[in-house]
């Protein structure tokens, strides 16, 4: 395995009850974020989670959604982020990349919640491409790899939802 290749992963586990998941998915490249869905519903069928979809305009708007969704008390026991932004000509890209990263990594830490994060952050769209694939370098199905394994934590711990 080379630095750049993503581990080999067999399929999920995750001991108990199946798990419920909210996908929160910002489609603004919508091949290259369905992609990425896909790799993760494959993850989530090892698993037999139930999941819900919920589509937002763009990367911004994923932590606000994640907040909402935190307000409807016990419906899910994970959550899962999956979106693009691709580095343009201005400042915007960076901007928006901390914005995203830091609205996520604040709802995270102050509810405790088991969330996966799978929003790419590239410099061309074919980096992207190549991230979404339905091959071991699908970061949408390492992502939800994370989050089962945050719902295993918070089940181990016992924390309530």
């Amino acid at each position: 395995m080379s630095t750049l290749d993503s581990p080999e992963r067999g399929p999920a586990t995750l001991a108990g009850p199946p798990p419920r998941i909210l996908v929160l998915s910002a489609p603004y490249y919508r091949d290259v974020v369905d992609g990425m869905l896909r790799g993760a519903q494959r993850v989530f069928a090892d698993v037999g989670a139930t999941v819900e979809v919920a589509e937002v305009a763009g990367g911004f708007e994923l932590p606000a959604a994640l907040a909402m969704a935190m307000k409807v008390p016990g419906r899910w026991d994970g959550y899962l982020l999956l979106g693009c932004v691709v580095k343009g000509e201005t400042d915007h890209y960076t901007f928006i990349c901390d914005a995203i990263c830091n609205g996520v990594m604040n709802v995270a830490t102050a509810s405790a919640a088991a969330i996966g994060f799978g929003l790419l952050t590239v410099d061309s769209l074919d980096q992207a491409v190549a991230r979404s694939r339905d091959d071991r370098m699908n970061k949408g199905g390492e992502a939800a790899h994370a989050v089962l394994a945050q719902i295993a934590l918070v089940r181990g711990w016992g924390i309530a939802g």
